[in-house]
C-alpha cells in the first residue's frame, strides 16, 4: 500500500514503514504530525482525489534534519567575459511514515 502525498508544494510517494527525504520542515526532529494532503491511495484498489482524499491522513515523524551534496551553479556567457560559480547545498527533512489510515 502506497499513498502520494503532498508537502510544501512537491509531490511524495510514501509507502508504509520507509523514510523519505523533504523540503526542510519547521517541526523539531521525533515530532509527530499528519499529512492531510493525501492524492491517490493504492492498495487493493487504487483512490483518486479531486484533488485531494477526503478523510485520508498519513502519520509521519521528522527522523532528522540535514544538507544535501552541494552542487556547482556555473553560468557562462562566451566572448562577453562573463562566469559566475556558486555553489548550493538544499536543506532536507528526514521523515518516516508510520501510517496510511484510509
Amino acid at each position: 500500500m502506497y499513498a502520494l502525498i503532498e508537502i510544501n508544494g512537491k509531490q511524495y510517494k510514501a509507502e508504509k514503514g520507509k523514510s523519505i527525504k523533504v523540503d526542510l520542515l519547521s517541526a523539531e526532529p521525533a515530532a509527530k504530525f499528519d499529512i492531510e494532503k493525501v492524492l491517490l491511495v493504492s492498495g487493493d484498489s487504487v483512490s483518486v482525489g479531486s484533488p485531494y482524499l477526503k478523510g485520508v491522513k498519513v502519520s509521519a515523524v521528522v527522523e532528522s534534519h540535514g544538507k544535501d551534496k552541494k552542487i556547482t551553479v556555473f553560468k557562462y556567457i562566451p566572448k562577453k567575459d562573463y562566469r559566475r560559480k556558486r555553489g548550493h547545498r538544499q536543506a532536507y527533512s528526514l521523515i518516516k511514515i508510520e501510517d496510511i489510515a484510509v
